[in-house]
């Protein structure tokens, strides 16, 4: 089952349902984060029988609502600050060559070359995967921002005008909600993009943490369920209705070096991110940036991620932001 929301005329949202090809408004629902709370307090631990149970309305067309720009991300909460964009990285079975690349030391003999980045990948593959209940080694980690820097699909990515670059991630999120004991439900996946400015981060990887706090998109649908073990897709950039880049990418525990309940367990250790009525939207990771290729997005390009096993492919075009401070450094008014 794909879930996704689409706003009406009067502010309201519509929570649509679809298997395959057929998309159905379901019944009686205000939001699905409305939705998901209420499966949770019902006590019934199948999200999919949940809305079966609320019944299915109107037929829905969601490219005709992707279109007229009606699709909101398939969750948001009440209050944006508490929905968590969040991610891992180096968790891909490719993802350290191009870290990697970014970081080397050139010059320097064959032990004190090996970058950081090399060796956290190299922890992965060999804990990211416990076999027993203890868990494994945590992953890299990071910040991206909350519900006020969610772009809706088909929104832009607005980068900062203090950015030095403003590439794509092509990523799977995870995406929960804390229940009122405080215990993480996952609702399913979804497409993601883990909009990063790789310029930056290549300065100095200490870095790294500046270059994620940018938007990021995610949806149009949430697959619930499981994660297929093997997730295939494509993403691609347009300019000026010219496909530039396009390359593959993979996601799932088969291409990965950490499991997800690994991923899950190192994120929701910490009690700040147990706090109940909470939205998540935690990303795994890529092994594929179209920057590592020397593509330089510009103002206009437009992103496109898409695997058929999550709906509708996940496109945002670039936007870069006015100066939102003075010229110079932004001061700071002392009381």
């Amino acid at each position: 089952m794909l879930l996704s929301q689409i706003a009406n005329p009067d502010g309201s949202i519509t929570v649509v349902a679809r298997e395959g090809k057929e998309a159905y408004a379901v019944r009686g629902v205000g939001s699905v984060y409305d939705m998901v709370l209420d499966c949770i307090r019902s006590g019934n631990a199948d999200l999919a029988a949940h809305v079966s149970a609320l019944g299915l309305g109107a037929a829905m067309d969601l490219e005709r609502a992707y279109e007229d720009g009606r699709l909101l991300p398939p969750i948001t909460h009440p209050d944006p600050a508490h929905l968590y964009l969040t991610g891992t990285g180096l968790t891909h079975l490719g993802s350290a060559s191009a870290r990697d690349a970014m970081h080397q030391k050139q010059g320097a003999d064959a032990e004190a070359k090996l970058t950081d980045s090399m060796r956290m990948f190299r922890m992965g593959l060999e804990a990211g995967k416990p076999a027993g209940a203890e868990p494994g080694v945590q992953p890299e980690w990071f910040y991206k921002g909350n519900g006020h820097t969610v772009a809706a699909p088909g929104a832009p990515l607005v980068s900062p005008a203090f950015a030095e670059d403003a590439g794509e991630e092509p990523e799977i999120a995870g995406v929960y909600v804390i229940g009122d004991d405080g215990t993480p439900f996952r609702i399913g996946f979804a497409l993601s993009n883990e909009f990063s400015d790789h310029v930056m981060e290549r300065v100095n990887y200490l870095y790294l943490a500046h270059s994620k706090l940018r938007p990021a998109s995610f949806g149009p649908e949430i697959r619930v369920g499981a994660l297929p073990y093997d997730v295939r897709g494509t993403s691609r950039i347009r300019r000026a209705g010219r496909l530039i880049f396009e390359q593959p990418f993979l996601s799932g525990e088969a291409n990965m070096s950490h499991s997800i309940a690994n991923l899950e367990h190192h994120h929701f250790k910490y009690g700040l991110f147990r706090r109940p009525g909470d939205v998540h939207v935690h990303m795994f990771g890529t092994a594929t940036l179209s920057f590592t290729h020397g593509i330089l997005a510009e103002p206009g390009d437009e992103f496109e991620i898409e695997a058929t096993l999550f709906g509708l492919p996940l496109r945002n075009r670039l936007a870069v932001e006015a100066a939102a401070a003075p010229a110079g450094r932004v001061e700071v008014r002392a009381l």
